[in-house]
């Protein structure tokens, strides 16, 4: 029988600080109904000063495996996916190695954006089906809030901090991941990026003190491109596995905001209630947005045995994808 790649745990965390769409109004020029008419977002959870990426995502983690039952030592492999890890290097994955003293785990990061919690899951698929490893700790984990200009209306509205994580387990039977579909269009980078500083924009040079560290975005271009990748991603999943959407129990797609979910499963044909929603309370959280729905739904009981589940995401690059588990 073909071995499947299984989800046995699911674990996250966000931050207790909250930032209402009432404390941006004291920051820049907007109000409350103007996010939320925008965007669906009513608050969003922010990393303390002494909080990092790799806190977040070791949070996130230890509940993983507490519900898989999976000690660290067991642990084989650890995966985060993140674009604000707590330096450029090492790898954060490295920092939560160390924190859950996972000793025989092999580390590292990936950087896919809003999507890398699915390219991370590809990835362990394959070491998963090659053998190569047997117990696999997958995290999606940003603290956004050190990368948005506060300044700036169209973008720090949006994003918000937190972690997701799952650990990844083969097994037997007719459960499990089904299929994983990625796609990318480099010639689009320019419409989300944060410049930061690498070898285009050297840390000494004058290009670096004068260029913007902070995320941009041109929104409206986003989003045409976000909800024709994001349906024609779910409709490829569906295809692969000979199913429809009406056979689809829940979609957890990236919350990158509400217009786009519900553009995104109006095109499919998959209906809101079947639709997992956080955005509302996290905002947009990029690569730790599936994992923290995904664990949100699992443990509210949106999840049984035996159903179909959707994932699909989008992000800067641009990235984008979807998978498709039996559960």
């Amino acid at each position: 029988m073909m071995k499947r790649t299984c989800i046995t745990g699911t674990g996250s965390y966000l931050p207790e600080k909250v930032m209402t769409n009432a404390d941006l109004e004291r920051l820049v020029d907007t109000t409350d109904e103007w996010i939320w008419t925008r965007t669906g977002i009513r608050e969003r959870h922010i990393a303390s000063d002494g909080e990092h990426t790799s806190d977040l995502a070791t949070t996130a983690a230890k509940r993983a495996m507490t519900m898989a039952g999976v000690a660290a030592d067991e642990i084989d492999l650890i995966i985060v996916a993140t674009v604000t890890g707590d330096f450029n290097w090492p790898a954060t994955a490295c920092l939560v190695q160390s924190n859950l003293q996972a000793s025989r785990a092999f580390a590292f990061d990936i950087s896919a954006a809003c999507s890398g919690f699915l390219y991370g899951l590809s990835i362990a698929d394959s070491y998963i089906k090659a053998g190569t490893a047997k117990k696999i700790l997958l995290i999606g984990a940003e603290v956004f809030s050190r990368i948005v200009d506060w300044k700036d209306r169209g973008t720090c509205i949006l994003f918000g901090d937190g972690a997701g994580a799952v650990v990844l387990e083969a097994g037997e039977d007719e459960r499990g991941l089904l299929s994983c579909h990625l796609h990318t269009d480099g010639s689009c980078w320019p419409l989300l990026y944060q410049m930061g500083q690498g070898s285009r924009n050297p840390a000494d040079s004058a290009a670096a003190e004068a260029s913007n560290p902070f995320v941009q975005m041109q929104g409206n271009e986003v989003f045409k491109v976000a909800v024709r990748s994001l349906c024609e991603a779910g409709e490829e999943a569906l295809a692969a596995n000979a199913l429809t959407a009406g056979d689809v129990d829940l979609l957890i797609p990236h919350q990158a905001n509400r217009r786009i979910l519900e553009a995104t499963a109006k095109r499919l044909g998959v209906p809101l209630e079947k639709v997992m929603v956080n955005v509302d309370r996290v905002g947009n959280t990029s690569a730790a947005s599936i994992p923290i729905a995904l664990d949100e739904a699992h443990r509210g009981g949106r999840i049984k045995s035996g159903d179909v589940v959707l994932l699909n995401a989008f992000g800067g690059g641009f990235t984008w994808g979807s998978a498709l588990f039996r559960w």
